[in-house]
């Protein structure tokens, strides 16, 4: 039996809450029916719709169950062409730019963190004898 294989045009043709696929690793998941289940919420999947979810997917950790599920929802293979469409990746924000969870933490956020530690052992220290 041979697998099935889905092009990228046929991905970015079912890419609304009613219709939505994702491609994680390669792989295409019909994952219409599952949308209300989604522990994180509908609106995580639907930014998602028709486009490679491999980081997003990644990114959260999900477990062994949660990867085992989704292979319920598998179609098929994804087929690239050489010069055809690109899915978009990350789910694209508003301001058109993809989140990276590759950037690393900007130094002043230390300086924020290490400040609030600080005023918590000082508040502590003062207030709780």
């Amino acid at each position: 039996m041979t697998e099935k294989t889905v092009s990228v045009e046929e991905v970015l043709k079912h890419n609304t809450r009613e219709d939505l696929w994702i491609v994680v690793k390669d792989e295409v998941f019909d994952i219409s029916k599952f949308i209300e289940a989604h522990p994180g919420g509908e609106e995580v999947l639907v930014d998602l719709a028709g486009h490679d979810a491999s980081g997003p997917f990644e990114d959260v950790g999900h477990s062994e169950d949660a990867q085992d599920m989704l292979r319920k929802f598998y179609v098929g293979k994804l087929v690239k062409t050489e010069g055809g469409p690109q899915l978009p990746t990350n789910g694209s924000s508003s301001d058109g730019k993809d989140y990276d969870s590759s950037q690393p933490i900007h130094p002043a956020m230390w300086v924020f963190v290490i400040a609030m530690i600080g005023a918590y052992v000082a508040f502590r220290m003062y207030f709780i004898k």
